[in-house]
């Protein structure tokens, strides 16, 4: 008897049966997508500033004799622009730049947010990328981060010159928020929280609806099934009792 009853207990999960129920409200799970990836969409195009990046580029070449550029300069070089991208990041260089440029109540914390230092493999350039909301502050930001980190870098690393590739530009195409990664983000999320919904809603049931339930959850066989007769049905038979 004990048995009966820890096995009445355990709940048993019908993956199909789940599917099944996903498919028959397949209507909530694209309304509730639709709504949410226009949400997204409404979001990213109207209520988030838009972000604008600047990129400038230096090469860095460390000589070891003043006469020619040999293959052992170039190696050397290549296994150092990892550390050239941390002296880039340092605090003296984040920091002088606040100062230079008079960037009132910015933190060093929050510019480094929007500073990236990308150094290639085998590669001597070191490529400055510098996110803003203002594209003419995001140009400057980065130019200033290359001159401070050019003397800060001859200054650590004893080297004679750093080498100017690229200056920042002036952005005039915003970089993001990507409109239609968050749309898609947007859309996914709708229809995962319906499905999730839906699914916990399913579990959260246990109401006895067929003959089949009495049998999967019970264990009981069913003898017979009384058709439920709705007040519609009742209506229509007394009407038709009058009127013969």
């Amino acid at each position: 008897m004990e048995d009966h009853r820890e096995n009445n207990n355990e709940i048993e999960l019908d993956l199909l049966e789940i599917v099944h129920i996903l498919l028959g409200r397949f209507w909530i799970i694209l309304c509730a997508a639709v709504v949410t990836a226009l949400a997204g969409f409404a979001v990213s195009a109207y209520v988030l500033p838009p972000v604008f990046e600047s990129t400038t580029k230096i090469y860095i070449l460390n000589k070891t004799d003043n006469t020619a550029v040999t293959y052992t300069d170039v190696q050397i070089g290549t296994q150092l622009t990892k550390d050239y991208a941390e002296l880039i990041n340092s605090r003296y260089v984040i920091q002088k730049v606040i100062e230079q440029l008079s960037l009132e109540g910015m933190e060093y914390e929050e510019l480094m947010k929007k500073v990236s230092v990308d150094a290639p493999a085998d590669t001597r350039i070191v490529s400055i990328t510098v996110e803003h909301t203002n594209p003419e502050m995001a140009m400057r930001i980065a130019n200033g981060i290359r001159e401070v980190a050019e003397e800060h870098i001859q200054n650590v690393m004893d080297i004679e010159a750093v080498n100017v590739v690229e200056t920042a530009n002036m952005p005039m195409e915003k970089s993001g928020p990507g409109i239609l990664k968050w749309t898609l983000i947007g859309g996914m999320a709708g229809g995962f929280l319906a499905c999730a919904v839906i699914v916990i809603l399913f579990l959260l049931d246990d109401t006895i609806k067929s003959s089949e339930d009495v049998e999967k959850y019970l264990g009981l066989s069913t003898l017979a099934t009384i058709p439920v007769i709705s007040e519609d049905t009742t209506v229509k038979k007394r009407k038709n009792k009058r009127t013969k």
